[in-house]
């Protein structure tokens, strides 16, 4: 299991290219019959990949977890990105079909991952977060999620924002976890655009459906000392409590957003002020 360390904003300040893609970046995570995850150190976010295509993959639990198991601890969030999939949470067998969400609590000893097909694999993007409380496993189609429409034409930001795990009306509870999923419309390349920090709680993205030689200018770091990673298909970015995030494409594609720290509510957020960034 790959481990970020958390960084201060003194430092990053003189961050080159390949380090900040190094400290930041997770873009191998995607690879057939294996489970990538890696380890930060920020609210200790595990951020991970299982694509199973011939095989079943079960979770396995981690020695650096120092657990019995992965989730006797831990919390985590499950959205599947590709073909149909199933996920078996302790026996209990849940079928994921792309960008359905599936919600595991602390407790349940066995996590597995299955194809429906090999030939049109699914991908399961996972994150997960300590939990010292148990809330049950859920799942939510994308169907259900509350929706959120915003942005617009003219500001090259219109996009659909399906809230998945959060603590309000019709979200699956959890412990610490917050997920979503936004998705761009055609002709849209910015997200969350003005941008916004949140000192509460860190962010992860996962970045899917950019076309094939296209990529994301993803945006991060303090509003007057702006750096970017490109990121091509199927990238992870994690995004310190001090650091703004958001992005541009050079195509429209989609984008899973994850958080972990002190507070739930999803509105919980420090706008920045587009005139502020330098």
């Amino acid at each position: 299991m790959k481990v970020i360390h958390s960084i201060h904003p003194g430092d990053f300040k003189s961050y080159q290219t390949e380090q900040i893609r190094d400290r930041f970046l997770m873009d191998d995570l995607v690879k057939a019959d294996e489970i990538n995850c890696t380890y930060t150190h920020y609210d200790r976010m595990i951020i991970g990949v299982a694509h199973p295509v011939t095989k079943t993959l079960t979770l396995e639990n981690y020695p650096n977890l120092k657990a019995d198991y992965f989730l006797e601890r831990r919390e985590i969030g499950i959205i599947n990105v590709a073909g149909d999939g199933e996920v078996n949470a302790d026996g209990t067998v849940f079928k994921l079909k792309k960008m359905d969400c599936l919600y595991i609590g602390k407790g349940v000893k066995q996590v597995s991952f299955t194809a429906a097909d090999s030939a049109n694999a699914p991908v399961f993007y996972l994150l997960s977060s300590p939990a010292h409380q148990n809330y049950p496993t859920a799942l939510l189609p994308i169907e259900q999620a509350e929706k959120v429409n915003t942005g617009s034409d003219a500001t090259a930001n219109k996009r659909t924002i399906n809230k998945y795990i959060h603590n309000g009306a019709g979200g699956i509870k959890s412990c610490q976890l917050v997920m979503g999923l936004t998705i761009l419309h055609e002709g849209s390349v910015w997200n969350t655009m003005p941008p916004h920090v949140h000192d509460r709680r860190m962010e992860a993205y996962f970045y899917f459906d950019i076309p094939a030689g296209q990529r994301v200018f993803h945006l991060m770091g303090e509003a007057t000392e702006t750096r970017h990673i490109l990121i091509d298909n199927y990238g992870a970015v994690v995004s310190p409590p001090w650091s703004m995030h958001a992005g541009a494409g050079t195509g429209n594609y989609s984008f899973i957003w994850g958080m972990a720290g002190e507070n739930l509510d999803y509105t919980d957020m420090d706008a920045i002020s587009i005139d502020n960034i330098k």
